[in-house]
């Protein structure tokens, strides 16, 4: 489904593939040749989402952006990545060349830097930097900048050193900061999708086979073009033929 968010709608590249189970909304820019597969969901909520070329959005992963009048979490995902089945990513850049593997998550201001990578289920933390061609490994934590990565057992003691409903939310701590949260996005979100339009489907395109130079063509191409040389032939011997009636009836007058 396509919809328009906030009078901004999807751009998406003609050569780019989204399948028809796919959720794209609001301000989302779709490079060529990319691909979002079933369930995915990509939408903009308050700040952009760019994805570039040649990069896969596997099935059920949500990559969202969002932003207020005070903080802005647009999302970036550059070239040539993937991003795996069940995967969460808010607000975040990421390089060229990274891999989110299948249930990672990747949170508001994270950076991963060209060829890093998070491994199943690993948690970018707010604002952590994944230095490039770094990895997280399963189920450990990326937090700080540059990134320190720690094991499962340390996510109590980083959870505390991390102020995330500051950083997201932008809310004072307290005992009810949860509640406060929920009450405040909810109005948000409200506000934000509340004259959502659903558009026309995006219109997914066969990619055409690249041939190197002096590489012969698939034979499907090949049969084309010899319909298309006899096609020619026979309407060369056609137009012959009406020359040399034309001559013959000029010759007996």
């Amino acid at each position: 489904m396509i919809l328009s968010s906030a009078t901004k709608r999807p751009k998406i590249h003609s050569s780019a593939y989204v399948a028809p189970t796919a959720t794209i909304s609001g301000d989302v820019t779709i490079g060529a040749e990319s691909a979002v597969l079933h369930g995915a969901v990509i939408t903009a909520e308050g700040a952009p989402v760019s994805i570039g070329a040649h990069t896969v959005v596997m099935e059920n992963a949500v990559l969202r952006a969002s932003g207020g009048s005070v903080l802005q979490y647009p999302l970036s995902v550059g070239d040539r990545c993937i991003v795996g089945p069940h995967a969460y990513v808010a607000g975040a850049t990421i390089g060229n060349g990274c891999f989110v593997a299948g249930g990672a998550r990747v949170f508001n201001g994270a950076k991963l830097e060209d060829g890093s990578g998070v491994a199943l289920q690993g948690v970018v933390h707010v604002k952590a930097r994944v230095e490039a061609g770094a990895s997280v490994p399963m189920l450990h934590i990326a937090y700080g900048d540059p990134a320190t990565i720690a094991p499962p057992e340390r996510a109590r003691e980083i959870h505390a050193a991390v102020d995330f409903y500051a950083d997201v939310f932008n809310l004072e701590p307290g005992d009810d900061v949860p509640a406060r949260a929920a009450e405040t996005y909810a109005k948000f979100l409200r506000k934000t999708h509340a004259q959502d339009t659903a558009l026309e489907e995006h219109r997914n395109v066969k990619p055409v086979p690249r041939r190197r130079s002096g590489e012969e063509p698939p034979p499907t191409q090949a049969t084309q073009v010899d319909k298309v040389v006899d096609v020619m032939m026979l309407e060369l011997e056609e137009m012959e033929a009406r020359r040399r009636q034309a001559i013959k009836r000029q010759k007996g007058g």
